[in-house]
């Protein structure tokens, strides 16, 4: 798949967007303390081993399935697919335990929303535990589209998700800013003619580096963030 830069070639700290639309896990949401909570509730029935937060944490970005490759490292396929149906079963049980939106982006949004700029959400993470996690965390009563990785046939690295965003939120792609913690997540940003931001405070392993990814621009933490995403909708507030 190719991808390309926004349309209008413009970097978000420029200004002149009208929407921006998130990644969940690692890049809204915290969400490593529940998903790393059942993964070693697991290795404990299974008496495997526990891996170090961290080293669960940085790889949540990978999935159920990247997380169980790693903490199960001598599972077959057939294992990995048993251990990831009790691993799901689980997890949908305790999705909102202690994961919360990052601070300070929950200022952020509630800022969008008081200065009337849409913003979203798109993720690969399926639907029965997208939706009830946004709901607990009240992000679905403003946010203005929520796609996850089973809507569609198609999940990022492709556009389709963030086009399909787009399109719900009538908003023009090249009009939108995609922000992301994985390589995936720009991608799917660039092929979708958006502008990217890059998050090095999300799930990241050792061995990726951000600022390989191609984004349009990179930032490290929750605060540059907030500030570099009301710069992209004219709200730079001092």
């Amino acid at each position: 798949m190719e991808s390309k830069r926004p349309v209008l070639n413009r970097l978000p700290s420029h200004g002149g967007f009208d929407a921006i639309f998130f990644d969940l896990d690692g890049t809204l949401v915290d969400t490593a303390p529940d998903m790393v909570a059942v993964l070693m509730r697991l290795q404990d029935r299974h008496k495997q081993p526990r891996l170090p937060f961290e080293l669960a944490r940085n790889n949540v970005s990978n999935g159920a399935i990247g997380m169980l490759r790693l903490a199960f490292p001598h599972a077959d396929e057939n294992d990995l697919q048993a251990l990831l149906e009790e691993y799901l079963a689980d997890y949908q049980g305790s999705l909102c335990i202690e994961s919360e939106v990052f601070p300070p982006l929950r200022d952020l949004l509630t800022t969008l929303d008081t200065e009337n700029r849409p913003w979203g959400i798109v993720t690969n993470k399926p639907e029965r535990m997208t939706k009830p996690l946004v709901a607990q965390l009240r992000l679905s009563e403003k946010a203005i589209c929520t796609v996850s990785g089973d809507t569609l046939a198609e999940r990022k690295p492709h556009p389709a998700p963030l086009l399909h965003a787009a399109s719900l939120a009538g908003i023009a792609p090249e009009q939108s800013v995609y922000v992301g913690d994985a390589r995936r997540d720009i991608e799917a940003g660039r092929a979708a003619g958006m502008a990217t931001v890059a998050v090095g405070f999300g799930y990241i392993t050792d061995n990726d580096d951000p600022l390989s990814w191609g984004a349009d621009e990179f930032v490290t933490d929750t605060i540059s963030l907030s500030n570099l995403l009301l710069k992209a909708v004219n709200l730079d507030i001092r």
